[in-house]
């Protein structure tokens, strides 16, 4: 089973370097913003593209994934929020296991329905622990799990949830506070967890300006994931791009902290 795109997140956490990726939603998106999308991507040197979304009502997920990769060679990942959004045309696909709820569907349920055309799919698989984190508003995650997210003040659940995820397996540890989030999570919980995991970490949600995608970095995030905020303002890829890139720099002390 191909491993390129998690062994680029293992090589770049390794050298202390962060990750920006840009999230897509197929419901949002026309050929012609997604050759602006991609065009801006390029030019800010955007790490990882991801595709999909927590309730995805439209039909050419495969048709957007073509179209990127005919705009840009930036790498394509998967975020599905069910079985169905899977696109053999992309590179990769995060496997999401919702370990922050008790809904066993999306522990394992949806997991065993959807293995087989996963695993014919032949995109790299990467296991993925998803915590929803409260971002104090009602997002389509929660309401889709029926699953109350962790509250943001209890840094304690977080981190425990996300060693139990490494300790059984898993190979990325994604928390988030969802789509129109009303405030990101917070440097705390993430340097928390950040200090007692070895894998990995995505941070997105609420995520709304340069200066907050960095603190998150230096919070010990490896990957930011910024949606929204793109989605109403385009030009912002290429400030958080830099924000998210300029932390490693500052970490490896070259630049300022």
């Amino acid at each position: 089973m191909k491993q390129n795109i998690y062994k680029s997140l293992l090589a770049r956490k390794k050298e202390g370097a962060k990750s920006f990726a840009v999230l897509i939603d197929p419901d949002k998106v026309d050929a012609a913003k997604i050759g602006e999308l991609t065009e801006l991507a390029v030019d800010a040197r955007v790490d990882y593209l991801l595709v999909g979304g927590s309730l995805v009502i439209s039909n050419h997920l495969d048709e957007v994934v073509l179209n990127i990769k005919r705009n840009c060679g930036i790498p394509i990942v998967l975020f599905p929020g069910t079985p169905s959004q899977v696109s053999k045309y992309a590179d990769g696909l995060l496997y999401l296991s919702l370990i922050s709820g008790r809904n066993p569907e999306l522990l394992i349920g949806q997991h065993v329905i959807s293995a087989p055309f996963v695993k014919q799919s032949g995109l790299e698989i990467i296991s993925t622990g998803y915590m929803v984190i409260d971002g104090g508003a009602p997002t389509t995650v929660s309401y889709i799990s029926n699953a109350a997210p962790i509250p943001s003040d209890k840094n304690e659940i977080a981190l425990c949830t996300a060693m139990a995820a490494e300790m059984l397996g898993m190979k990325l540890i994604y928390m988030d506070a969802g789509s129109g989030a009303k405030r990101a999570i917070n440097e705390d919980m993430i340097a928390a967890v950040a200090r007692q995991i070895e894998v990995p970490m995505v941070v997105g949600g609420g995520i709304k300006d340069p200066e907050k995608a960095y603190r998150n970095c230096k919070a010990g995030a490896d990957l930011i994931v910024v949606g929204n905020a793109i989605e109403k303002d385009p030009s912002l890829i290429k400030e958080m791009s830099d924000a998210v890139h300029s932390a490693q720099w500052s970490e490896l002390g070259f630049g300022q902290a």
